[in-house]
């Protein structure tokens, strides 16, 4: 293979050697098979092109200093993927199939693995749509599953701060639509709005409730979490996805002696926080420098210095120390590849 540079590595596609698949016909899941292609046939005719049946997963593999590969929170991607499934009428990939094509998609691509220095992982897509022909809104009658690997870097560069922007006119999802699926269509509703942000030269956009345009939802395609007064705050929402980086910073921020709030959050309340971050499984933590609120012509800011708070920054190196196998795994999150 090109040699890769693992230390300057982006947040991109890289070929790798193999992956995994298997599809869903007549009642039932067939073994998995290991692909070389990169491509895939399907019908003209498939769900996934006309009716956006399709969801889709990510997680990373780390390779630690003692060399073993450890793969975080598998489980907890499976089971969304399945409460996705529920959502778009596909049909559910079993636990245990998930796990296995996991495991072995890292352990074929084992050699794409990074190395610990470099800071750098692997990451994971598992995929599901519906391949099956309908003409008629319907779901499919078959389905494929696909898990392929990638390395890659941190995303934005790293641990660093960042600008983002309310603009009301856009909206991320209805509060009853499909907001809390891991689904394509919400992050192809955020390309606009998404792409004005960067244009004006914001890391992304930062989206209101779209019932009522007065609180907090999410950052981008990422969970938001604020600290103020020894306490994480991180809203409820019934149109937000559930991260499993912000599930999994709850926890440690608890143990840290931090108290813990998921509820509503009104815009306003931004101006009362002392850090502020987007989390995701990309990124682990996003810190924020400000949110720049056009419509209102207010500026929030977080970091007068552009460094991250101290307590995002106990909570990120906690996080990537585990998931490196740097410090124990008490939670049962890892996965070591035998």
């Amino acid at each position: 293979m090109e040699q890769i540079d693992w230390v300057n590595l982006g947040f991109g596609y890289i070929k790798t050697d193999y992956n995994i698949r298997c599809t869903f016909k007549n009642g039932e899941w067939s073994e998995l098979e290991v692909s070389e292609s990169e491509s895939v046939t399907m019908h003209m005719a498939a769900t996934c092109i006309h009716y956006g049946q399709e969801s889709f997963e990510g997680l990373k593999a780390f390779r630690g200093k003692d060399g073993k590969i450890r793969i975080f929170r598998m489980r907890d991607n499976a089971l969304r993927m399945q409460d996705s499934s529920d959502g778009t009428m596909m049909a559910r990939v079993p636990v245990e199939v998930f796990e296995e094509a996991v495991l072995k998609a890292v352990k074929l691509n084992e050699r794409f693995v990074p190395p610990y220095e470099s800071g750098a992982s692997l990451y994971i897509r598992p995929v599901l749509f519906g391949s099956g022909p309908k003409v008629g809104v319907k779901p499919a009658d078959e389905y494929m599953f696909i898990v392929f690997v990638t390395p890659v870097g941190p995303y934005f560069g790293g641990f660093q701060t960042t600008p983002y922007v309310i603009m009301r006119e856009y909206d991320r999802s209805a509060p009853l639509g499909m907001g809390k699926y891991k689904v394509g269509g919400n992050y192809a509703a955020s390309l606009v709005a998404g792409q004005k942000a960067h244009e004006l030269g914001y890391s992304n956009i930062f989206y209101l409730d779209a019932k009522e345009k007065k609180y907090i939802d999410e950052c981008g395609a990422a969970n938001f979490f604020g600290i103020k007064d020894n306490t994480y705050i991180t809203p409820k929402s019934s149109s937000i996805l559930p991260s499993i980086t912000n599930k999994s910073l709850m926890v440690l921020a608890e143990e840290m002696g931090l108290k813990v709030e998921r509820r509503a959050i009104p815009v306003e309340e931004l101006a009362t926080f002392e850090e502020a971050g987007a989390c995701g499984t990309a990124a682990v933590i996003s810190p924020i420098e400000r949110i720049d609120d056009y419509d209102e012509n207010k500026s929030y800011v977080f970091s007068k210095d552009g460094k991250p708070g101290p307590i995002s920054e106990k909570l990120y190196h906690k996080l990537r120390a585990i998931q490196y196998g740097d410090e124990p795994d008490t939670h049962g999150w890892v996965t070591v590849l035998e």
